[in-house]
This record gives structure tokens, sequence and C-alpha cells, in this order.
């Protein structure tokens, strides 16, 4: 590809001023590769040669799924943008690119869309279905409850380190965006799963020492699309309607926290998020369901 260096610097600077996530870079090499790939095909000269016009036909192309294969979701539609804006940004202060075409291009608008989450009965269910007795399946257990307990994102719990668990005093450390380090508590239960992995199953899987808590049947570190597979696969065995993704793990962390009463900066905190508004998300979440009960229970709720 043409503009591999500008890519690869373009991603060094994320990756030391932004955040420290393997998943947050991936993201950014596939958005940014794919607009690349494009101004190469239209046979546009140059970067500095990119006009409005040629990302208004972009974007087109990009949310019609012409660009990716797939339609796509506003979400990532947003994201896209936001990474040809920073990769614009920095063309500009690393090569001195001056037009920037992203400048007043806007993501997609609308209310933002509610988290999906489990309910506590279904999160129960998924739990309870592993057979702990197959050290595999007690790893499966001990991914999903320790991030369902402890509100991990993907990334944070395949990077985990042991030494960084505190079965004793019941808490862990994580390194989040930007390489925010916050420490978790977590609960009696999983503490015990923990314990019981660590000191069982772990060993029966690790050939070389290293410090990775939760690794593969060759004993190499687990990778996030290994735990998205982890959870979709214990979604499905436990008969789930819904399709399980870790991040819906985290979502319903959230949720039950703030459902059982827990302060939203400390579940802010928790999460380890920057802004308390994006924290505010899950309380629209609670809002809705209340909303759904009265509705549906109230008598006054169907009267005309």
């Amino acid at each position: 590809m043409r503009y591999e260096e500008e890519l690869e610097g373009f991603l060094n600077h994320i990756s030391l001023s932004r955040t420290g996530s393997d998943d947050t870079r991936d993201a950014y090499r596939r958005d940014v590769t794919h607009f690349l790939e494009y101004v190469e095909a239209q046979e546009i000269p140059s970067l500095n040669d990119v006009t409005r016009n040629d990302i208004s036909a972009y974007v087109t192309e990009l949310r019609s799924g012409k660009i990716t294969g797939t339609k796509l979701s506003n979400a990532s539609y947003s994201r896209h943008l936001s990474a040809l804006r920073s990769f614009y940004k920095y063309l500009y202060r690393q090569y001195g690119i001056e037009n920037n075409p992203m400048h007043g291009v806007h993501g997609a608008s609308g209310r933002r869309k509610l988290p999906e989450f489990l309910t506590f009965d279904q999160m129960e269910t998924m739990l309870s279905q592993f057979d702990l007795s197959d050290p595999v399946q007690v790893r499966d257990r001990c991914v999903i409850e320790t991030m369902y307990a402890c509100g991990l994102r993907v990334s944070e719990c395949a990077s985990l380190q042991v030494s960084r668990i505190n079965l004793s005093e019941r808490f862990l450390t994580v390194l989040g965006k930007e390489s925010k380090e916050r420490m978790i508590p977590f609960y009696p239960r999983e503490a015990q799963l923990l314990e019981y992995y660590l000191s069982e199953a772990r060993p029966l899987f690790v050939k070389e020492d290293h410090d990775i808590a939760f690794v593969s049947q060759r004993g190499t570190p687990l990778s996030s699309r290994s735990i998205q597979n982890i959870c979709e696969e214990a979604g499905e065995r436990a008969g789930l309607s819904v399709h399980v993704h870790p991040h819906m793990i985290r979502h319903s962390f959230a949720t039950h926290m703030l459902d059982n009463g827990a302060d939203l900066r400390i579940v802010q905190e928790l999460l380890g998020h920057e802004s308390l508004s994006t924290t505010q998300i899950y309380t629209h979440v609670t809002e809705d369901r209340l909303k759904q009960v009265v509705n549906h229970a109230h008598p006054h709720a169907k009267v005309k």
C-alpha cells in the first residue's frame, strides 16, 4: 500500500498518546486502511489532494456497506469518521499537510443506542451451566465471571496479570484506556473461582512461566477474539435468545450495580470512564425499564 509509512506512524502516535488498547489500534488500522485503499483506487494523487467531494463519495459508500462488505451501525460509522479526523490532524502535525477534507464532517446523529445487557437471571443461567470438573470450562466460567464481577473491557480481561490479583483482599488492578490504572474489588464467589482456576486449571495449560492470567490450552495468553468466542458459545449453550458478547457482560455489570443502588460516580470509577456522561447511559436503561413496567402493570396506563 502506498501510504504504509503514514499509517504506521499514525498508529504509533495513537498507541502512545491516546490509548494502550490493542483493540483500538486494530480498529483504527482497519478504518484508515479502508480509506487509503479508496484513495488509491480513485487514483487521487496524494492525501493532500483529497477533497470534501471525495470524502462525501467515500462516506456514502461506507454507509452503504460497499467499502466494508456490510452496512455499518451508527457507532461504527462514527468511529470511522473519528479515525479519519485524527489521521488528518496527525498528517498536519507530522507532514505539514494543511488540506483537511474532514473539517466539518460529522458522525451519525440521533439518540445514542442504549447498551444491551443480560438480566440477572440470564447471567446466572449462563454462569451455572459450566462443568467445573473440566479445566477448560473452569477457565471459561472464570473469564466471564471476572468480566461480570469487575466490569472489565475484553482487552483488560485478556491482559489481566496474575500478579495484579489480590485474592486475600479480593481486588484486582488493570490498565485501562490511556494506560490508566484502576483497582476493582470483587465478591467472595469470584475470589473462590479465581483461586480454583489459578491453582488447579491454569497450571495444566501453562508450558512456560508468564504472568497473564487467562491462557489457552497451549498455555498462550487468550486473545480478545478468543474471549468473544467463549462468551458467544456460553450464551448459546445456556439457550439465551440474545447474542452474548464481552461488552454485554460489562454492560450487565453496570446496569445491575445501578439497579441495586450503587452511586453513579462509583460505577464510573469502577468502569474507568473519563466522563460521567458516558456512565449515565446506564441510567437511561434503568429509566426505560421502569417505564416499561409501569406501562405494563399500572391500570391507568391502559386508559386512553
